[in-house]
């Protein structure tokens, strides 16, 4: 009897191992999946620009994007978010709901990554005071993983501004806080228009932050709010917190075939 039971616990365990086994291989796949379609989607819609040396003292991003091309491919890209030296490099899209792209690659297709999007009660064109983006925390680094490396002053030194591309305009992200939080916190209320409780919320956010900023804001009036996973406790989120800035050219250059950015 005793071994009839060691076998059926053996035989238990070899199920759970290979179950999963099985599931570490279909996780696995699905980020190379995921890699690949935003690496095709970088060199087929995007092309490099000369760059200056110094990221916090230049004027025009370093990439251009064929909006023309994306959009016919799904009308709910409303951007490029793009910061050298990170995986940050992706299309943004927005839709009618939050939920939609939590799964759901920037072309619509499933994708255990999904998208990085800005908020449904967001207005259109990043005219809002405040417009919040979201992002998975994928444990491949993809995605909006790489945001809580902000936590460390000599990362954002390197890094303190993040590229926004969009149809119309093209923007600096000029990085002012980042902090941990909750789902939950008021840093996710929107507001539309520049008001006194805007301003406190700004003066709130900047406050928490785990860096000192070494740009000073311009005082533009709006500002983006980047979003994603964080796993210190219950429903976690890590932020950054910086001033919407107009860059010097305008996105939406078609690129002409062969023209993109090479993927090595």
């Amino acid at each position: 009897m005793g071994k009839k039971i060691r076998r059926i616990i053996m035989a238990a365990l070899l199920v759970v191992f290979l179950g999963s086994t099985a599931v570490i291989l279909y996780v696995q796949r699905q980020y190379r999946i995921s890699e690949e379609l935003y690496s095709q989607a970088s060199g087929q819609y995007t092309v490099s620009m000369q760059e200056e040396p110094d990221a916090d003292q230049q004027t025009s991003a370093p990439i251009q994007v064929d909006f023309d091309a994306l959009r016919a491919e799904n009308a709910d890209v409303v951007g490029w978010i793009y910061c050298e030296g990170t995986p940050i490099d992706y299309p943004v899209v927005q839709c009618a709901d939050n939920d939609y792209y939590l799964h759901r690659s920037y072309d619509g297709s499933y994708s255990a990554s999904g998208a990085i999007f800005t908020d449904a009660n967001n207005r259109a064109g990043f005219v809002d005071c405040n417009t919040i983006i979201y992002g998975h925390h994928m444990k491949n680094g993809s995605m909006f993983a790489c945001l809580s490396e902000w936590e460390e002053q000599e990362f954002y030194e390197e890094h303190p501004v993040i590229w926004l591309l969009t149809p119309e305009q093209d923007y600096r992200i000029v990085l002012l806080s980042g902090c941990t939080t909750s789902a939950h916190a008021d840093i996710y209320t929107i507001y539309p228009e520049s008001c006194e409780e805007s301003d406190l919320y700004v003066e709130k956010v900047l406050a928490q932050s785990d860096f000192q900023p070494v740009l000073q804001p311009e005082g533009t009036g709006r500002h983006v709010l980047l979003s994603t996973c964080a796993y210190v406790f219950d429903d976690a989120r890590y932020v950054l917190f910086g001033e919407l800035v107009p860059a010097d050219s305008a996105g939406g250059r078609r690129i002409r075939e062969g023209e993109g950015r090479s993927q090595e």
